[in-house]
């Protein structure tokens, strides 16, 4: 997917002069060029930064959620940019990326100068906060992918499918817009029903075993505090065990 957002940039007007792969010499990579972006998997980064003679004029930019800035040392212009949006294909992303979503940047102009080139919003996350921000990231998108997928397993086991939950997952979205998380909050573990809870657990566990429960008393725990927080509950209703 990192190869996919040089190409989104290209959309907009920007020269893509070269595009280098693992194994190419990236001694001279910065040399008459206003950015370099390194677009590789996290652990790389600062290897391929290390490896590019530093120009002073150019601006060495990684595409990393999770990173800071210090990863591009020695270059003095640094950079970050990533894309606050899921691209789970090159068809969805290259669209995706020049629909208006936010960029989170860092460091030098040229991030925010390319994310508005794309159309998007951008937020300053500084290195301090970085790790919280990513944490975030991950939770809004892949955890609630896999939280669906947990809803797919459970709706086949009761001789469904996941379409039928859809309509509802895409409606409580909407009511977190509308009304924010606290609000939008309904449902047994909100409630402090225990008997309802019990059941599930039981249900799954027969279904499923023991591993769909712990995954079903996690997502308990958040609605749980969530409850507490905004007192729809009290606290010791929270503190009831989940097994």
């Amino acid at each position: 997917m990192t190869t996919l957002r040089l190409v989104a940039l290209v959309d907009t007007g920007c020269d893509l002069l070269a595009v280098s792969g693992h194994g190419d010499d990236l001694t001279s990579a910065a040399l008459g060029v206003d950015v370099v972006i390194i677009a590789t998997p996290d652990a790389a980064v600062g290897e391929v930064a290390r490896s590019i003679r530093p120009v002073d004029a150019t601006v060495v930019l990684h595409l990393s959620g999770a990173l800071g800035l210090d990863v591009l040392v020695p270059h003095r212009r640094r950079a970050s940019l990533h894309p606050l949006a899921p691209l789970p294909s090159a068809e969805v992303g290259r669209v995706r990326l020049r629909r208006g979503i936010t960029f989170a940047v860092a460091g030098d102009p040229m991030a925010a100068a390319l994310g508005r080139a794309l159309g998007g919003r951008c937020i300053e996350i500084d290195d301090a906060h970085r790790a919280a921000y990513h944490a975030a990231a991950c939770i809004a998108a892949n955890h609630l992918v896999a939280l669906l997928g947990q809803v797919e397993r459970v709706a086949t086991a009761a001789g469904l499918d996941l379409e039928a939950f859809l309509p509802l997952a895409a409606a409580a979205l909407q009511d977190i817009v509308d009304l924010g998380p606290a609000a939008a909050l309904t449902g047994p573990a909100a409630r402090g029903d225990e008997e309802t809870l019990a059941r599930h657990r039981a249900a799954l566990g027969a279904a499923l075993g023991a591993g769909e429960v712990a995954g079903y008393d996690a997502g308990v725990a958040l609605v749980r505090r969530l409850a507490t927080e905004v007192g729809v509950v009290t606290a010791d209703a929270a503190m009831v065990p989940c097994a």
